[in-house]
This record gives structure tokens, C-alpha cells and sequence, in this order.
């Protein structure tokens, strides 16, 4: 049994008076210092783990005015914070063993667009991608580019100063912001814009800690003026933060919007800006260019910037090797061709934008044209799209490389401590030269992609942080990396902030370092903001790189082999893609319907994490202890569940913080298919759940969840009577009290008089074998699942009509439990005797020849992917999704059959299952496909996810969220259901969801294609 769990909290007496001293004023935000909570915000996307002591969530000016004023106190002013916005730096810049103050929550909203001025006015918890979507309508767009531009917030581009592709046509976030709206540590407001010299005259008569800031300011640039511009580089990814040398405006007056852009919160606390908005460019294309050796690729893009081109990125193999994997790869292989004798050793990606479609082409042609004129040894070949989907799909690939070089076997994972430097770009090639060489000298592997024509590429070494020996390397190469950047005449900090690594601050400026300290004193004259970072008041210490607690510290205790157990929950590399911003995106529901950064993949990881940590603490082994589970019976150790979950004595036990993340997973899995370094939670949850649940009773409703394929057959030949008592008052409160709701109604169609009308056989091993092998051809078996022939029998039968009618012979398997709901639940050893069983008969069907075809999504998919876990030296059945089948076989289909001209002209969307859509990528484009070659046009719709997910929605606790989730993506395309064009979905929790919240019914597409092909 798994014991109970006492995890750090690190919320000392302070802290809480402190909570309270807020709580008690007209703080109107939330504070959260549970376990769970800080074991979340203790990483980012660097190498450290710091735990703070815990997170508050502001809903506005106001509530950050009250945290500055409190922590002014004098029995408060021990205490540090720090600012936190997507939590994705790659240096621990947002990282404190103090108070985290997360604006993303709640201060997130656009609160002007003026089109006419191109201005936006937002709050510092808006997502990039977010803006970016408002302002779309207008024909505008907030320039900086980055790759996590879907869920960094404008408040962190603002502290890190950041950019990425494009940055030497659009620079970077400094220079777009045209004012911002902070608060000082001592509660009062500081509104900075550039200001004339008459202007900053006014300023710097008030007898306040803003007049005092003005007057220090202006007297260390006019001071130190030649120093500045001594040490300040002339590059495209200048130093920022504290940047003195773009403060003087040109008529003596100055912008202090240059000393808080980059100070990665040591300065204010940033709560809205004024961003400069631009034009989106009406054309663009990309020119994708292949060499066999990097090193061309590096030295090529001095050519190639020179081309009338807006960016030059590239990537290495590695990354590219990795992003062939990834779930974005079918959409843009044809771009990256493999040419027969030759190795693509790394790619350009050359961007052109232009005004008009005749600009462009002349643009195009003028490039391909030099490209030609000028062929280099190594390149060898180019692709060029302008098909705006495409390029977007070709940029996201670029994007997911940071989190791609996480994606590796073994515990030796890329890792970010010197993989932003920038030196002149016509010293890259030479610099990275010796970059490649001093990282070959230890023996390590590496990755690098990055911005080519500003000078910026990013490295990351590949590294076992849990082993003594290579930790301390980072120190090693660090000190190098210093030394080399500073030779080619560039920059640690080129991209993503200081951070920890401002320990290097003193040595690059110098003599100039005292008066960041005075700059720093003048802000935050206690060293309460982000304290160790970037600069210090007077002779108080910055933090070291090796000062800090390494991630690998705290997973040296687990054995390796149990973190390779925990489905890559270990080995999340913090950087964030599951917090994407995008509705109509699948990428954890949960997160975007709850807000809570718990509910994430990023958080489940981390908190498992913990949680294997802390049973290795006690040496206990989970897997062991999940294999004696098994080997018990069902009641042993009841008596022991029964005293836990009732006595007071465990309410602190960590593994309920951990259930509780876990309970609102849908176990979607589209985290599974879309995290780069592919955690998949519902694994790994399963894992728990079953250990959780040795120790705790379980609610009502789980037995009855995972044994309900079993009961259903019983419970159908009484459907009348089932269906009269769940649709009834006293049924419904019956259910809840177990903790189901929304529970659908059994078919009134008997499927098995149906059957026999329509005389379908059922698949029988020696019939099928002795058909011929003409008849195998077109013969097909259709694997029933319990949710569609129970409750959607129509669809079955809908199914089978449409198969005769296209000239197959289909044949229906028996109905056999597929263990799906055992699973999610974490009845692992039911699941595997379940799925044991159902692989033997469906084996023995598949022997004949005949393939087998699932219909439902989610259930079809079990049979690849949690089958495969539990039965990894067992074969299991080879059960194709109707799309992936019926692709292959379009050719046997006769071309007479044909929709009417009116049917085909009709409009439709479909919207697929997310565990369909991220883990079988591939086939959506198949159902396309399909309707094609009956004339008919379908578009798939981008969607989320519907927010039902098997039984999560049934659940009475999860059905608030599930609603929550619906509303924000499937909602509206409904609305264009039966209107604009008619909506269908694959999966059957899909298709109960909308019955649920629209009072109507959807069809899956194939029960579409048979009405048309009928018509």
C-alpha cells in the first residue's frame, strides 16, 4: 500500500501573516500556497527547481498596488517576489523561493484597440497569440515574434524583452512598447513613455520615489555617456534591461521604457502597456533550402540576407530528425523532400513578405534566381510555399523546436543554459564553429536551430542534470561560452533574459555595473523584486548559476528506471506548450476551461514528479507496489481504505493534492500527441490512480464506470425500463447522489432484428477463412464498441448499409468489452485481463485476412496505444479507424456513385475526436479525402475539445468544466450548424455533448455519406 505523504511547504509563519494582512484588505485577488500549488511554480523551462513559498493571483491595478504597499511594511520587507506570466524562461528568470506573482489568471484582458493610431492598450497577463487574434479583424498584428507565442504573456515579453523570428525587420518588444503603467515598491504609480526634455524637467520636481527615479536616471546617462556607449553592443539583440543606451530621446528627453523592458520584474510591477501595432503583410512566402552540412547552412544565410528577405531561421538535424515525429510533420513533409543519396544536415527557412501577389512573385523569382546564380557546396535543393496554412504549419515546426530537443530516449535531454548568445552575424559561422567544438569536447550531444540573420543561435547540450558528474559541466561551459561570445564580440543574453546567469552582469559591464546597482537601489531599495537578478543594491550578492537547486538534484532519489516507467512525466522540460492559448486548439482542455496551471500536463508532470520522489524517500518502489496490488484480491486491505479515507489523520497527505489534478484530466490524450517531449497524462494517471486507490476508497461511481461495458448487455434487454428510470426525477437524483449526471438513453433500435433484415453475418473465424481471396477483398469486419451499439445503434446500422452500398460485405464482430473505462479509472489489472481477452478473439478474426474496422475514435484508438502498454510482448489487434481503411480502399469503390448536384453542393465541417485529431494526425486528412471522391466538400473545423470525453462530462463533479470547455470552441462552430453548412463529429462522446447543450443531434460522417450517396 502506498503510504501517506507529507510533500514541503514552504509557507513559513511569514508568508502567512502576510496572506492575511492582504486577505484582510481590500485585495480582491487569490492566494494559493498549497504543496500542489508551489511544487507547480518551482520550475520553468530552465534547469533549476526553486519552490516558492507561494502564488497570488491579482485581478488588477489595484490588487498590485496592495502587494507593493504590504510588502513596504516593515515586518514584510524580508520577503521577495516575483513576477510570472506563461512561467516559460529558459533561465529562471521568474523563479523565487519567495511570493510569485502571476498576472495570467485574471489580468488578461485587451482593454483598447485604435485601429486609426495602431495602438493596443493591454493588461500584462494577455497571451501574445491572444492579441494577435483581436487585432486580426483590423489588419493588425503586435510585430515580436516568438516561438511560444501562444501562451507567453505580453507582461513577460515586456520583462525578458523578447523576440525571435523576424527580429531584424520588426526588433524586438522594446521596440513597440509606447508606454507602460507600473507600479513602484512603494504602492504608487509609475507611467513611463518617452518624455521631452521640458517634460522630464516637470518630472523630476516632485519630492517622490518617481522624481527621484527621473533625476537618477537622467543624471547616470548624462554622466556615463561615452562608458554606455562603450559597453552597450551595436547589435540586432542589443542588452537589455537597464538599457541605458537607448534611454535619451533625441530633443535630451528620456524613455524610461527602456529600463523596464528586460528587467525581468526588478525594477516595477508591470500591470498594462501601450503596444505600436503594424499592418499584417498582405503576402508572404517561404523558401525552404536543404544542405547536407550545417556549417553551409550557417555560412549561407550571410547570402541570403542580403536577398530582400525578412528573416532568415534555421535548423540543424537533430531538430529536424525530431520534428519527423512530431505531430506537425505530415502537414509540411513535402516541403523537406528526401532526395535519394543525399542527407539534409541542416535547413534555411528565408522569409518573403510583400504588398501586392506581384511583389511577391517578383520577390520569389528574384531569390530562386540568386540561389541559382550562386550554387554553394552543400546545398542541394528548395522548396517554396505561399499557401498561408502551410507557412503557418512550417513556422509552428520551427516554434516546437525547443520543446522537440526535449523528445530524446535516455536520461541524457537537451537543456537550456547557454543557448541564446548572439554575436555579429557575420562572426556566427566562425563562432559557432568553435561553439560545436568546445561541446565535442565533452563528449556531448546538442541541438541548434535559431535566428541566422540576427546572429542567434540555439543551443541546447544534451545532459543528465541527475548525475553529480554532469552538473557540474553547466558551470564548465558556461565560463567558456562567456569567453567565446565575448571573443566574436556578442552576448550571453541574446534572446531569452538574464536570469540566473546575471552573475555574469559585473564582468560585462564593468565599471559601469555600480550604476545598474544605483538604478536598482532607486526602484527597489530592500532587493524585494527578483532579488539575485540582473543587479543587486549595493553589496548584496547576485545569484550564482550553480547556487540554485538543479532540477536533477531532486530526481537523483528516483531510480531511473521508475522515472522511464512514468510515461515521461519526469522528463518535462517545462517548456509550456500545454498552455496554449488557442481554443480551437486540443491541447489540454482542462488548463484552458480552468485557468489553473494545475490542471496542465506541465503541472500532473510535475506533481507525479513529487510524488515518485517522495514515495523514493521512503523507498518504495510504485511499480512493485502496483504488482502486489494486482496479485491481491479485490477486497484485501478494504478494512485499511475505509480507516484512511475516514480518518482526520491522512487529510494532509500529498497524493490528494496529486488526485486532485488528476480528477479533471479527460484523458483526451492530446497532450500525448502534441507535447513535444510527449507526456502523456492519462497514463501515467492511470498508474496512480490505481496505487491512490489502494490506500482510499474509491467514489460510487468508478465501479460502476469501468464495469459498465460488461453491464451493458444485461442492462439492454431492460432498456424500456432503464431509460424510463434515468429520464425520471427520482433516477436523476439517484445518479447524482453516485455522482453521475447527463447520462444518454439507450437506442430503441434492436440490433438484432435489424441484423437479420438486413442479412449481416457475424464474423465467424471459419467463415472468413474460407473465403476467397477475391471475396476478402471486399470484405470487411466492423469491431462494435459498447457506447455506439448500445446508445447510437442507428449508426451501426448506418454504417453497414453504407458498406453494401459502396459494394463491400461487411461483417460484425462480437460485442467484447474494450476496457477503455477501466483504464482511464485505474483498474489497470481488470484493463489487462480485458484487454488480453479482447485481443485473442479479435486475433483470431484478423488471421483470416479481413480487415478489421472500429468506428468509434477513442475506443478504436485503445487497441494501438493502451492496448501496446499493457501487453507489450503480446500482439494486439491491428483495428483500423473507418477513415484510415476506407482511404485505402476508395479505388474498389464504384465511380458511378455519386451525390445529387444539390447534396454535393451543400457545405460541411467535421470535427473530429481530439484523441483522434493529435494521435492519428495522418488519417483526419483521409476523411477529406474521401467526400472528395464523391464530390462532396468537406472542410475539417478547428476546434477544441467538446469537453465530454468519454465519461468525463457524465460525472457530476466535472460537469461545470465540461460545459466550460464546450462553450469555448464548440459552441460557436454549432452555431453555423444547419445554417452555413452541416456539422459532424466522429466521436460518440462528441455527438452526446452536443445533444446535451444544443437540444439537437449531429451525425457522424459516414451516416452523412450514406444519405448522400443515397440522394
Amino acid at each position: 500500500m502506498i503510504p501517506f505523504l507529507q510533500a514541503d511547504v514552504l509557507a513559513k509563519p511569514e508568508p502567512l501573516d502576510f496572506y492575511d494582512a492582504l486577505r484582510l484588505s481590500s485585495f480582491g485577488g487569490d492566494i494559493e500556497f498549497s504543496a500542489a500549488t508551489t511544487t507547480v511554480y518551482a520550475t520553468d523551462n530552465s534547469v533549476y527547481q526553486v519552490q516558492p513559498q507561494g502564488v497570488i493571483y491579482p485581478r488588477g491595478f489595484e490588487d498590485l498596488q496592495q502587494i507593493a504597499q504590504f510588502l513596504q511594511r516593515q515586518e514584510f520587507r524580508h520577503l521577495k517576489m516575483a513576477m510570472r506570466g506563461g512561467g516559460t524562461g529558459t533561465n529562471g528568470q521568474s523563479l523565487t523561493d519567495g511570493i510569485v506573482v502571476d498576472t495570467s489568471r485574471y489580468m488578461n484582458r485587451i482593454l483598447s484597440i485604435d485601429p486609426e493610431k495602431r495602438i493596443a492598450r493591454v493588461q500584462s497577463g494577455v497571451v501574445k497569440d491572444q492579441l494577435n487574434k483581436a487585432l486580426k479583424p483590423y489588419g493588425l498584428f503586435f510585430a515580436p515574434e516568438l516561438s511560444t507565442s501562444n501562451r507567453a504573456t505580453i507582461g513577460g515579453m515586456i520583462n525578458t524583452d523578447a523576440c525571435g523570428q523576424g527580429s531584424c525587420l520588426y526588433g524586438k518588444t522594446s521596440n513597440h512598447v509606447l508606454g507602460l503603467r507600473a507600479v513602484l515598491m512603494d504602492g504608487s504609480e509609475l507611467n513611463t513613455r518617452p518624455v521631452s526634455k521640458i517634460e522630464l524637467q516637470e518630472l523630476q520636481k516632485p519630492d517622490n520615489r518617481s522624481g527621484a527615479i527621473y533625476r537618477l536616471i537622467d543624471e547616470i546617462e548624462h554622466d556615463n555617456r561615452d562608458l554606455i556607449d562603450k559597453t552597450f553592443p551595436k547589435l540586432n539583440r542589443f542588452l537589455t534591461g537597464y538599457d541605458l543606451a537607448h534611454l535619451r530621446e533625441d530633443d535630451g528627453g528620456l524613455n524610461l521604457n527602456s529600463l523596464l523592458c528586460g528587467a525581468e520584474g526588478t525594477l516595477a510591477l508591470i500591470a498594462e502597456a501601450d503596444l505600436n501595432l503594424l499592418p499584417i503583410p498582405r503576402f508572404a512566402a517561404l523558401i525552404n533550402i536543404r544542405y547536407d552540412d550545417f556549417n553551409t547552412a550557417l555560412r549561407d544565410a550571410r547570402f541570403l540576407t542580403g536577398l530582400q528577405v525578412a528573416s532568415v531561421e534555421t535548423v540543424d538535424a537533430k531538430v529536424l530528425s525530431l520534428a519527423r515525429g512530431d505531430i506537425i510533420w505530415n502537414r509540411i513533409a513535402d516541403y523537406f523532400p528526401s532526395e535519394e543519396g543525399k542527407r539534409t544536415d541542416g535547413i534555411n527557412i528565408a522569409e518573403v513578405l510583400a504588398d501586392s501577389a506581384a511583389e511577391l512573385a517578383e520577390k520569389i523569382r528574384f531569390v530562386s534566381q540568386s540561389l541559382a546564380a550562386s550554387p554553394q557546396s552543400g546545398r542541394h535543393g528548395f522548396t517554396t510555399t505561399e499557401k498561408p496554412d502551410d507557412i503557418e504549419a512550417i513556422w509552428t515546426m520551427r516554434k516546437r523546436a525547443v520543446g522537440l530537443l526535449g523528445n530524446v530516449e535516455g536520461a541524457r535531454r537537451p537543456v537550456a543554459f547557454v543557448e541564446d548568445t548572439a554575436v555579429p552575424p557575420e562572426n556566427l559561422a566562425d563562432y559557432i564553429l568553435e561553439f560545436r567544438a568546445l561541446l565535442d569536447g565533452e563528449g556531448l550531444d546538442y541541438g541548434m536551430f535559431g535566428h541566422v540573420d540576427a546572429g542567434v543561435l540555439h543551443v541546447r547540450p544534451a545532459l543528465d542534470l541527475s548525475d553529480p558528474a554532469q552538473e557540474i559541466m553547466i558551470r564548465r561551459i558556461s565560463d567558456a561560452v562567456v569567453a567565446l561570445t565575448l571573443k566574436y564580440g556578442g552576448v550571453l543574453w541574446g534572446e531569452h533574459g538574464k536570469g540566473v546567469r546575471s552573475e555574469y552582469v559585473p564582468e560585462f559591464f564593468g565599471p559601469l555595473y555600480p550604476q545598474l546597482q544605483r538604478i536598482k537601489a532607486a526602484f527597489d531599495p530592500y532587493n524585494q523584486l527578483n532579488a539575485g537578478k540582473i543587479a543587486t543594491p549595493d553589496d548584496q550578492p547576485l545569484t550564482k548559476i550553480d547556487e540554485l537547486a538543479f532540477r536533477g538534484q531532486k530526481d537523483r532519489i528516483i531510480p531511473a528506471d521508475v522515472r522511464n516507467a512514468y510515461d515521461n512525466a519526469p522528463y518535462c522540460n517545462g517548456n509550456g506548450a500545454c498552455f496554449d492559448f488557442n481554443t480551437d486548439s486540443a491541447m489540454c482542455p482542462s488548463f484552458k476551461g480552468s485557468g489553473d496551471r494545475r490542471y496542465s500536463p506541465k503541472g500532473r508532470a510535475s506533481l507525479i514528479r513529487e510524488w515518485l520522489r517522495l514515495l523514493s524517500e521512503k523507498g518504495i518502489d510504485p511499480r512493485r507496489s502496483a504488482q502486489a496490488l494486482r496479485d491481491k484480491p479485490l477486497w484485501s486491505g478494504l478494512f485499511s481504505r475505509i480507516s484512511n479515507s475516514l480518518g482526520s489523520k491522512n487529510r494532509d497527505d500529498f497524493s490528494h493534492q496529486v488526485r486532485d489534478a488528476m480528477d479533471t484530466c479527460l484523458a483526451c490524450k492530446a497532450c500525448a500527441g502534441q507535447c513535444p517531449v510527449k507526456v502523456n497524462v492519462p497514463a501515467f494517471r492511470s498508474k496512480f490512480l490505481e496505487l491512490y486507490y489502494s490506500r482510499y476508497l474509491r467514489p460510487l461511481k468508478d465501479p460502476l464506470i469501468a464495469s459498465i461495458e460488461h453491464m451493458m448487455p444485461l442492462v439492454a434487454k431492460t432498456g424500456r425500463l432503464y431509460n424510463g428510470v434515468m429520464g425520471s426525477g427520482l433516477g436523476r437524483w439517484g445518479m447524482k447522489q453516485v455522482g453521475l449526471t447527463a447520462l444518454p438513453s439507450l437506442s430503441d433500435v434492436h440490433l438484432t432484428k435489424e441484423l437479420r433484415t438486413r442479412n449481416i453475418q457475424m464474423a465467424d473465424a471459419n467463415v472468413l477463412n474460407n473465403l476467397s481471396t477475391a471475396q476478402k477483398t471486399k470484405a470487411v469486419i466492423l469491431v462494435q464498441d459498447s457506447f455506439t451499439s448500445f446508445f447510437d445503434t442507428q449508426l451501426l446500422l448506418d454504417v453497414l448499409d453504407l458498406l453494401k452500398a459502396l459494394g463491400f460485405t461487411p461483417y460484425l464482430a462480437e460485442l467484447k468489452p474494450n476496457g477503455k473505462a477501466q483504464h482511464v479509472h485505474g483498474y489497470l489489472k481488470s484493463f489487462t485481463r480485458t484487454a488480453r481477452n479482447t485481443s485473442l478473439y479479435l486475433n483470431t478474426l484478423a488471421q483470416s485476412g479481413v480487415p478489421l474496422v472500429g468506428l468509434d475514435p477513442s475506443m478504436t484508438l485503445t487497441y494501438r496505444s493502451e492496448y501496446r502498454s499493457a501487453l507489450p510482448n503480446e500482439t494486439v489487434p491491428d483495428v483500423k479507424l473507418p477513415q484510415e481503411w476506407l482511404a485505402q480502399h476508395l479505388g474498389q469503390i464504384a465511380s458511378g456513385i455519386k451525390p445529387s448536384a444539390e447534396r454535393s453542393t451543400q457545405n460541411y465541417m467535421l470535427l473530429p475526436h481530439c484523441t483522434e485529431k493529435t494521435n492519428a494526425t495522418p488519417t483526419i486528412a483521409a476523411w477529406v479525402a474521401i467526400f472528395k471522391h464523391f464530390g462532396i466538400n468537406m472542410v475539417i473545423g478547428e476546434s477544441g475539445c467538446c469537453g465530454m470525453a468519454g465519461t468525463f462530462g457524465h460525472e457530476l463533479r466535472n460537469r461545470a468544466l465540461s460545459e466550460n470547455i464546450y462553450d469555448l470552441s464548440w459552441r460557436q462552430k454549432m452555431q453555423t450548424h444547419g445554417r452555413e453548412q452541416i456539422v459532424m463529429a466522429t466521436g460518440f462522446s462528441c455527438r452526446s455533448q452536443v445533444e446535451i447543450m444544443e437540444k439537437t443531434q449531429i451525425q457522424h460522417p459516414l451516416q452523412v455519406l450514406k444519405q448522400l450517396i443515397a440522394s
